[in-house]
């Protein structure tokens, strides 16, 4: 890039934070009733409008939406900024945020809905579905005589499950995280190549090997997407059709899906600041593009409004405005820890839960304090996306956060301190 070009979009995101400072943009109330404040402290909700509002007018972030649900209801909901630079366009409750990771408890939970109707087990090994997926090998990098790095392949010796890929033990890798040879042969593989859908991409992962045993090691590869394939044999239905069905439909989830194909829609799309829309080796999504797949581990879009929706259902023991999702014994397996020390299932070398966390089925559960001095109680559920989103509930005390920013570089940075600030408004 020319130092002009880098000139012309500093400048260019100059103009736009300077812009997004305005009044009228600034910690915008989204709350239509009075909220019950009585269990937190509104000067300290401030300084959570206070820090989105500074991070907004340095230029970090284009804009973002943060809610506070209590007992159901709103106590805190504030827009900054815009949702997308180009037109200036401000925050609004029905704008539509790529979730990326923050699809894994969706589907997860669409799979233990097929649970519940008998047609999946935790315990059925995947190749009942996906019979390439019968003897996977597994992939060790080893060094010869010579010094020279290279793989040794072995059977698995034990079949990949349902729950293997609901905890994400499967052993199925990815090449966004670098674990050497293996990674290489992920990223040779051509996962992502052309127009392919659910069933094309399972039938690529299984050409290539497992980074490690079965039910041994949590990693954090596709593990997610390929039990959206598995949903889709099991029920006889796309995805995206099941998960309708069973599950937005039911919740009022009109906006949530794969795709925003319907032109009137795409103005809603939250947008990054020009110079923040890379994820990895990869530009952010565009959801007007109309594509095969349907990526159960990072493929929906939603509205922080029908997100919440989502979270409240779980945190009601899966049930919302009379309809019931779930039973309340399958939500508490699902807030259950399955790694170690519950399971042997070992965390690996890049363990997203973070200190103090667990993994159940589809996302982080709190277990202790850990060592990171980011607060929290104990059965916490949390987990976030690649650009950016993030939500934590307090299910003991009926409380739902979600943040719902478009930033890929910025989240890690803003979401400890924004949880503290939260943390610290609540009444002890």
């Amino acid at each position: 890039m020319s130092i002009l070009r880098r000139s012309c979009d500093f400048l260019s995101v100059l103009t736009i934070a300077a812009a997004l400072v305005t009044p009228a943009l600034a910690g915008t109330s989204l709350l239509t009733d009075k909220p019950d404040l009585s269990s937190f402290s509104q000067d300290d909700l401030n300084r959570v409008t206070e820090m989105l509002d500074r991070e907004v007018g340095q230029g970090h972030l284009a804009g973002a939406i943060m809610l506070i649900q209590h007992r159901g209801k709103p106590v805190y909901y504030e827009a900054f900024g815009v949702r997308d630079p180009a037109t200036m366009a401000p925050m609004t409750t029905d704008t539509i945020f790529r979730l990326y990771s923050m699809s894994k408890p969706v589907t997860s939970v669409a799979a233990m809905i097929l649970v519940e109707q008998g047609k999946l087990r935790l315990d059925d090994p995947i190749a009942k579905f996906i019979p390439s997926f019968a003897h996977p090998q597994v992939a060790t990098e080893r060094t010869n005589a010579g010094g020279k790095s290279y793989l040794d392949f072995a059977p698995a010796e034990k079949p990949i499950t349902v729950l293997d890929l609901m905890r994400q033990s499967s052993g199925i890798s990815s090449a966004f995280t670098n674990l050497g040879l293996i990674t290489q042969l992920y990223l040779d593989a051509g996962l992502f190549d052309g127009d392919f859908d659910n069933a094309d991409f399972a039938a690529r992962l299984a050409k290539l090997p497992l980074a490690y045993q079965p039910a041994t090691v949590w990693d954090y590869g596709h593990s997610t997407d390929l039990l959206g394939r598995v949903i889709e044999i099991a029920s006889g239905q796309s995805l995206y059709d099941f998960q309708r069905r069973y599950l937005f439909d039911p919740l009022g989830m009109t906006d949530t899906g794969y795709y925003v194909l319907d032109p009137a829609k795409a103005p809603r799309i939250a947008q990054p600041m020009p110079t923040d829309r890379i994820i990895g080796n990869e530009t952010i999504s565009d959801p007007t593009v109309k594509r095969r797949w349907e990526s159960g581990g990072g493929g929906l879009v939603s509205t922080t409004g029908e997100y919440a929706r989502f979270l409240q259902m779980l945190i009601n023991g899966g049930t919302l405005d009379g309809v019931q999702i779930l039973k309340p014994e399958s939500v508490q397996l699902m807030r259950q820890n399955q790694v170690a020390p519950a399971s042997d299932v070992k965390p690996w070398a890049y363990y997203y839960p973070g200190a103090g966390f667990g993994y159940g089925l589809g996302f982080g559960v709190r277990t202790g304090p850990g060592e990171d001095g980011v607060p929290g109680f104990v059965g916490e559920m949390a987990w976030g996306g690649a650009a950016g989103t993030y939500f934590w509930t307090y299910p003991d005390q009926d409380m739902v956060m979600i943040l719902m920013v478009q930033t890929p570089t910025q989240r890690g940075r803003i979401q400890p301190i924004l949880k503290t600030l939260v943390y610290d408004a609540i009444r002890k």
